[in-house]
């Protein structure tokens, strides 16, 4: 009776159904199909001709609260959160063992790894492929990442074809080259395996001594969101994301001022419509963007990113808004240490949630955001409809992109030939071209004879490459200087250089206030400069700012040439050679 109820039993578990036990990881990549729960079974989620809504409906009811939590989050990559370059045993105990919503600028050529995992490129669509694998495969779910990445002058990447800045794409004052612009970088992105780019920016630069005036196409309302619409659609039209920012009435810091002041922007309601939110409008309205990054300033009291106005109602309500909502880095944080409008941290999540934040990126771990998150579920203070709600829309837009049909995106070889090719180049130097503004060319000096005998090319831009690099476009870019390329083209000339002087001076930013004695080395360069102006036949003058004086948090407080640089323009004038 015994060896008969063993044999039996035997029997019972020899007919369960082998769906219940996950077989080798290859085993999850099926014809047509991914099983991305490992469960033997093609679930709706996993099914490529199943409608989104439905796919997104199925796997939300899979997903447990950890899980759901994990896709609310950003992971900074290449070493600045994230510390490994490529997955390691430890990541099945980290927070993101459960997913995680993006990965933003993973091995792009900044942070710790710098060029490693950045070039060759297929060395880094490698790693990238390595990176979504591990979610795929070690993951509950399978659900894979979102790589994001910044874009606003070309692909933030190791040697990416390099544009003019913002400002100087809004000088071409033309949609057709501006979509041109796009077109390049979303071959590039997609060829490296991004998804989502953080681009364009659409804020409107009414206050020019503001440091971010240099990202933005313009002053006025209609040019900025007609070139942005150009890009956002060229962008999404290769299977990405355009995640323009930052939403919203951003760009009018308090006194042009940025860092501290990101307070109470004067701005009446009208030309807050009109003029800040108007090129976002077009953004969605038109363009269909699919990404958005929330800012972090208040409008009138209520912090943006906690604003269930701006980001629910202007946003989705009233245009139509069918993306994902993530914030610009501290932005969440700020809700309760800066704005104080939250006793705590975690009051301040919950605000943000429930006014329609979906992601929270800052260069912290996720999990200083995802545990106050569960906290705040967990109190009561964000509903399960509300976390359903915006994971949904997150899930929703992996959906579109295609990540559940083919989650490892880019291609090597095709971004060892496409990046920063020939054809590429031709681009950027056209809407270099395009983006000069020649304001006065007396007594004809322009254009520049080629048989003048020599040349002093002076100015503390004129052979400057590291603070000419923007952070927010490609890394390492290869930069041919002014110095450089006047002697390319003048072989037979002679053509001296001369610095004459810094970009700022030693007690900058008190000496735009105040007159301080120049120092011996100063004074020595100066007299260098004027000495080669007086040896020339013609001087070409290379002045301006960069990215001592010009970026996030390099505010000014007057428009004039910073540093010496206006004693040298004047000293250089008086030798009374043609500049």
């Amino acid at each position: 009776m015994k060896k008969q109820l063993k044999l039996t039993l035997l029997s019972c578990l020899l007919s369960i159904p082998a769906i219940t036990q996950a077989g080798p990881k290859d085993d999850i990549y099926r014809k047509g199909w991914i099983d991305f729960n490992k469960n033997g079974k093609m679930d709706i989620y996993e099914d490529p001709s199943a409608p989104i809504e439905e796919r997104v409906k199925d796997l939300l009811s899979q997903m447990n609260m950890d899980e759901k939590t994990c896709q609310m989050a950003t992971l900074y990559g290449s070493g600045r959160v994230l510390a490994d370059a490529l997955p390691t045993e430890k990541w099945k105990s980290e927070i993101w063992k459960d997913g995680i919503g993006n990965i933003d600028e993973e091995h792009n050529g900044l942070g710790k790894f710098g060029s490693e995992y950045a070039f060759p490129y297929a060395k880094h669509v490698k790693a990238i492929h390595d990176i979504q694998r591990w979610f795929v495969e070690e993951t509950r779910l399978g659900i894979p990442v979102d790589f994001t990445n910044e874009g606003i002058r070309g692909v933030c990447h190791e040697k990416a074809t390099f544009f003019p800045a913002q400002c100087g794409q809004g000088s071409t004052w033309n949609k057709e080259l501006i979509a041109r612009i796009g077109e390049v970088e979303a071959k590039e992105a997609t060829a490296l395996g991004y998804t989502n780019i953080y681009s364009p920016i659409l804020d409107i630069a009414q206050d020019p001594r503001w440091g971010r005036a240099v990202e933005c196409y313009g002053e006025d309302p209609y040019l900025v969101g007609q070139l942005g619409k150009q890009m956002i659609q060229s962008l999404q039209k290769h299977k990405l994301v355009a995640t323009p920012k930052h939403f919203a009435v951003y760009s009018i810091p308090v006194g042009g001022r940025d860092g501290g002041t990101r307070t109470d922007p004067h701005v009446a309601p009208r030309e807050m419509r009109t003029l800040y939110l108007e090129p976002f409008r077009v953004a969605f309205q038109e363009a269909g963007a699919l990404g958005v990054m929330s800012s972090y300033n208040d409008y009138d009291g209520e912090p943006i990113t906690g604003s269930y106005r701006f980001l629910t109602q202007i946003l989705r309500q009233e245009w139509g808004f069918k993306g994902y909502v993530v914030s610009d880095s501290e932005a969440v944080e700020f809700i309760s240490n800066k704005h104080k409008v939250a006793d705590t941290y975690e009051d301040g999540i919950a605000q943000a949630v429930n006014a329609g934040l979906n992601i929270r990126t800052h260069f912290t771990p996720p999990a200083d955001f995802i545990l106050p998150l569960r906290k705040a579920v967990d109190n009561g203070k964000i509903s399960q409809e509300t976390l359903d709600k915006r994971v949904a829309e997150i899930l929703r837009i992996k959906f579109r992109l295609g990540l559940f049909d083919n989650p490892y995106r880019g291609n090597g070889k095709q971004a060892e030939q496409i990046v920063h090719s020939k054809e590429h180049q031709a681009v950027s130097l056209e809407a270099a071209r395009q983006s000069l503004v020649l304001l006065k060319n007396e007594t004809n000096l322009l254009p520049l004879s080629k048989s003048i005998r020599s040349i002093a090319v002076i100015g503390p831009n004129a052979n400057e490459q590291t603070q000419l690099i923007c952070r927010y476009g490609p890394a390492n870019a290869p930069i041919k200087t002014v110095y450089q390329g006047i002697k390319e083209l003048l072989p037979h000339t002679e053509v001296i250089y001369k610095k004459g002087c810094d970009i700022i001076d030693p007690h900058f930013p008190e000496s735009e206030i105040l007159d301080f004695p120049k120092t011996a080395e100063e004074v020595q360069l100066m007299e260098e400069a004027i000495r080669a102006a007086k040896q020339a036949e013609v001087v070409v003058m290379v002045l301006g700012g960069n990215e001592l004086t010009v970026r996030e948090d390099r505010s000014r407080t007057s428009l004039n040439l910073p540093g010496r640089q206006e004693e040298l323009l004047k000293a250089v004038c008086a030798t009374g050679k043609p500049i």
